[in-house]
């Protein structure tokens, strides 16, 4: 997967949970559904990155070096 779309699930991940987080304040329904979802497609976003840089070959050199 390409790095652009890791950050865009991310990005994506944070507006949904900025939304669900006004719509809480809001007192308007579906703010919990809203916010974990944005909380499972930031986890996602942080989790391929991690696999990401792990699969990296110019990071396995630099952890040699």
């Amino acid at each position: 997967m390409k790095t652009k779309y890791i950050i865009s699930i991310f990005i994506i991940g944070c507006i949904i949970m900025l939304v669900g987080s006004m719509f809480k304040i809001m007192h308007w329904p579906y703010a919990s559904q809203l916010i974990i979802t944005g909380t499972a497609l930031q986890v996602l976003g942080a989790l391929l990155t991690i696999g990401k840089i792990f699969t990296s070959d110019k990071f396995k050199d630099f952890l040699n070096s």
